[in-house]
């Protein structure tokens, strides 16, 4: 996936983090007493979109609270930082939710008490709603999640149907040869065409299983030349017609580009195969750091950054456009905005869909990705 700029990839090297220390402004909220912890600081590691001043200084302005940023390019990169030691230094995480996750077996979690959430899992659609299993860890929740969608074929409805992309197969078919871009974004293309190949890569592989990621991602990359990395040059060779699908990517580079007017773009997940879902969830999911403090401030913006009215803000980013956990937000929507992220649809995709955690044989899969794209 991408995050902020076209050019950075969801998966790449972590490249920097930025600390960005927001001045307090805007207006007071309710349910959180203006200068309740004025001289408390925050610091927050996060994904661009979820320090947008317009999110965070309402907050800061009704709390007395600062908060300083931590931009990170990389949840993996992220997480690893946080594991070195970081923890002691952060409040918050927003970041993939297998991370955030992560973080209980990791020991730097700061659990959830449910009762705490009611109010915020009452407002989630059911199926995030509270025990929910994603961002459990020992019967102990993680964080809650924060903004989702799926990975499946993108599909440029003028140059293509929908009924072409039931399955992965137009992938290796010849009649698509260098009409399809696979997303150079780690492990985003090559888990939907594990599950095309019958491999359920959530699963621990054995060699016999990963020879067969290997037979798929060959075959793929012997019928496209189209590796692409940066979002900006895929969404223009699909706009244009030069791809009739993006492999890898799903809502996350189709809502934005629909909103702009571009709503013969879509994003669908196939049917699934021999019982195997071939779609992909993903979700991002926000975490309380367990690093001694135990700050209430940290905890009121957890309850903050998924309340309907920001949870708005965080699906419609200059950056890209998402879909939220919270079901009260959906009414606050405009119709062409509900259409951009494929409201109609959600469910469908939902159903058809694997859960994206941390694959146990990840490592495996991306050295055979870098092997095959090196050979071909």
């Amino acid at each position: 996936m991408i995050k902020g700029t076209a050019s950075i990839s969801r998966r790449s090297v972590l490249k920097g983090m930025g600390g960005v220390g927001m001045a307090a402004a805007g207006a007071s909220l309710v349910g959180f007493p203006r200068n309740a912890a004025a001289a408390e600081s925050l610091n927050y590691m996060c994904w661009e979109g979820y320090n947008a001043p317009s999110i965070l200084e309402p907050f800061q302005k009704s709390t007395g609270a600062t908060i300083s940023v931590d931009l990170i390019t990389d949840s993996a990169g992220g997480f690893a930082k946080l594991a070195a030691g970081a923890s002691r230094e952060f409040d918050l995480v927003s970041s993939d939710s297998p991370w955030i996750q992560r973080m209980g077996p990791a020991g730097f979690c700061r659990f959830l008490d449910d009762a705490d959430f009611a109010e915020q899992y009452a407002d989630f659609y059911p199926q995030f709603r509270a025990p929910f299993a994603p961002l459990q860890h020992e019967g102990k929740a993680t964080g809650l999640p924060t903004r989702w969608g799926w990975v499946g074929p993108t599909v440029n409805t003028k140059f293509d149907t929908l009924e072409s992309w039931s399955s992965y197969a137009p992938v290796f078919d010849s009649a698509y040869k260098d009409k399809i871009c696979l997303l150079d974004w780690g492990d985003w293309p090559i888990m939907p065409l594990a599950l095309y190949a019958g491999i359920n890569p959530y699963e621990e592989l054995d060699e016999a299983a990963l020879g067969e990621v290997r037979k798929v991602l060959r075959a793929a990359f012997k019928n496209t030349r189209a590796i692409v990395a940066d979002l900006a040059i895929a969404q223009k060779g699909l706009i244009d017609g030069s791809f009739r699908a993006l492999i890898g990517g799903g809502t996350y580079c189709t809502s934005a580009l629909r909103l702009q007017g571009h709503d013969y773009i879509q994003s669908i997940v196939p049917e699934p195969k021999n019982g195997l879902k071939q779609g992909i969830i993903w979700m991002e999911a926000t975490g309380l750091v367990d690093n001694g403090k135990n700050s209430k401030v940290a905890a009121d913006f957890l309850k903050y950054i998924v309340s309907p009215e920001v949870a708005k803000q965080l699906a419609i980013t200059e950056a890209t456009c998402n879909l939220v956990p919270s079901q009260k937000a959906e009414a606050l929507f405009s119709d062409a905005e509900k259409k951009a992220l494929q409201m109609d649809y959600m469910w469908t995709a939902w159903e058809n869909s694997q859960f994206h955690t941390v694959a146990p044989n990840i490592d495996d899969m991306l050295a055979i990705w870098q092997e095959e794209l090196a050979a071909r």
